[in-house]
């Protein structure tokens, strides 16, 4: 088996971007004003929070982006709106040859978006498929694997699917977002997708990031005084989006150095340890024997979070041991019985296998 995990950015690279998140906000706030805790409701002219219009204006800046909006729903939520300001129900939607993502193939279903596939891992296919089907009115693209056998690059799939039709790309990129050197809209696409809960930012809140076109469509349908992320919040994701680059580095190196040790023979019961995002970048841990299920129970009696909050959320300190996602299961469901996913968090690599060790053992 071969995965093909993202390349992620060093410590060295995420210390820089860190830097470059609190420039950012220094550009647009007083001093004053993040020692608070903003401001609330629909300002006069504005219909938001003056704090979070700055926010929004400052991780523009970080992602080199004409505009950002903050939405509810987390990213999910940034994913629906993204598609409801590009597509028109009924419309077609270009999407991997791979299984969607379950809570966007629900948006997909509340619109009654069609799609057509093409394998973004060939991109001879993407331009065939595109070819074939001028019904085609825009794309999306997954920036984490949807399956294990991925191996496309988003730039280059990009700039593919725009030189063959001049069409909106949407790219979700939750769990790739500040690990990677750019992100979708860095790419070329016209609108990235993510949730600032996976960034150690409140929970429900998503952000859209790209042309002001689209994130000026995106601020008019998301009008409604619920719907603002409000100043406290909006603060709160840029304080996530500080500290989130430097941890997500050392948690990268953490699976790197789990992979090293399990692939050299640590523990005897382990066949295989792979890197892959599926869908943050974990550590895949494959058993001789069919015993997944019960190292996943032990574990849990041993400290490990036995399943997700936001996914690397503010919350999630302990490492989590868990299931193959649903995604790499609907590709081969044999992996159920055989394989678990482990997240280091903020956990360090000798904690990590400990655990790992002494659940095998109570097996």
């Amino acid at each position: 088996m071969r995965t093909y995990p993202l390349k992620t950015i060093s410590l060295e690279e995420a210390l820089r971007l860190q830097f470059k998140v609190v420039d950012c906000i220094t550009r647009e706030f007083e001093g004053q004003e993040i020692l608070s805790r903003g401001d609330l409701g629909v300002v006069p002219g504005l219909n938001k929070p003056v704090t979070t219009r700055k926010a929004e204006k400052a991780v523009a800046a970080v992602f080199d982006a004409e505009a950002a909006c903050f939405v509810r729903g987390a990213g999910t939520g940034a994913i629906r709106y993204a598609l409801c300001a590009l597509v028109t129900p009924g419309d077609t939607l270009l999407v991997h040859t791979a299984a969607v993502y379950n809570t966007t193939q629900n948006s997909l279903d509340m619109m009654g978006i069609r799609t057509v596939r093409a394998d973004f891992n060939d991109l001879d296919n993407i331009r065939t498929v595109l070819t074939k089907h001028p019904e085609i009115k825009a794309a999306l693209v997954q920036y984490t694997r949807q399956s294990m056998e991925d191996s496309y690059e988003m730039e280059s799939v990009i700039q593919t699917i725009k030189s063959c039709r001049e069409i909106p790309v949407i790219t979700d990129d939750n769990y790739a977002v500040m690990k990677v050197e750019k992100m979708g809209s860095q790419c070329g696409a016209d609108v990235s997708c993510f949730s600032a809960f996976k960034l150690l930012g409140p929970e429900g809140i998503g952000c859209v990031v790209g042309k002001r076109a689209v994130i000026d469509k995106i601020v008019k349908m998301h009008y409604s005084g619920g719907s603002q992320t409000q100043g406290h919040e909006a603060l709160d994701v840029l304080r996530g989006m500080v500290y989130a680059p430097v941890a997500l580095a050392i948690q990268a190196q953490v699976n790197e150095e789990c992979v090293q040790r399990l692939n050299g023979g640590e523990l005897k019961s382990v066949k295989k340890a792979f890197l892959a995002n599926a869908q943050s970048k974990v550590l895949l841990v494959e058993f001789h024997e069919e015993i997944a299920k019960a190292v996943l129970r032990e574990a849990q009696k041993l400290g490990a979070a036995p399943n997700p909050v936001g996914a690397e959320s503010k919350y999630e300190v302990v490492p989590m041991f868990y299931r193959v996602s649903g995604t790499f299961l609907a590709a081969d469901p044999t992996l159920e019985n055989r394989m678990i996913r482990i997240n280091p968090m903020r956990a360090g690599a000798d904690t990590v296998l400990r655990i790992l060790r002494e659940a095998i053992e109570r097996v």
